[in-house]
């Protein structure tokens, strides 16, 4: 199985997971804060960034520091001065206490080395009327991707989020290669 690292500024990753349709699935709009855990460069931080505009705010974490500092970059370089983020791993990231509308995580709750510590970590920077978003790889075979019993079978994620104290709300596909899970308080 390849290992592929996903950038920021992949055009043609955007032919199978479109970052503007997934937020206009999870509500996403202007005035919002968005937290992404395990951000990467900021495929999805970025395009958040923009969508949620000066009222709103996106808080990032990663682990990978040259991925952090990447993002760093491109949010300098486009101005985008409502994201900040952070080299942090998911286990150690509690950004706020109750502020957040959204927590995402985008194609990385199977990589955490304590996913239910993670989510209870999402449970803490959630406002009361806020979502969890889990967005990960289908368990079907492709040919990138993590390998297949490295991913979270959809029931798995799903189990994993409501021990956490979350009610999933909806779980759909999102493209040919990933499902997404909504849940609130």
């Amino acid at each position: 199985m390849n290992k592929r690292r996903f950038r920021a500024d992949d055009p043609d990753r955007k032919t199978w997971q479109d970052p503007e349709k997934i937020f206009l699935a999870i509500g996403l709009s202007a005035g919002m804060v968005f937290v992404d855990i395990g951000c990467g460069e900021g495929y999805f931080a970025l395009p958040a960034a923009r969508k949620v505009g000066p009222g709103g705010k996106v808080i990032a974490a990663d682990i990978n520091a040259d991925a952090v500092a990447v993002l760093r970059e491109y949010a300098a370089a486009e101005g985008l001065g409502n994201l900040s983020a952070d080299v942090k791993s998911a286990e150690e990231t509690v950004a706020c206490n109750g502020c957040a509308d959204i927590v995402f995580f985008g194609i990385d709750l199977h990589d955490f080395a304590d996913p239910a510590r993670v989510l209870q970590n999402a449970r803490t920077m959630l406002k009361s009327s806020g979502k969890v978003i889990d967005l990960d790889w289908k368990d079907e075979p492709m040919d990138f991707g993590p390998p297949p019993e490295k991913r979270f079978p959809v029931h798995k994620a799903q189990a994993m989020i409501e021990a956490a104290g979350f009610r999933v709300l909806s779980v759909q596909d999102a493209g040919p290669y990933h499902y997404l899970i909504s849940a609130g308080r």
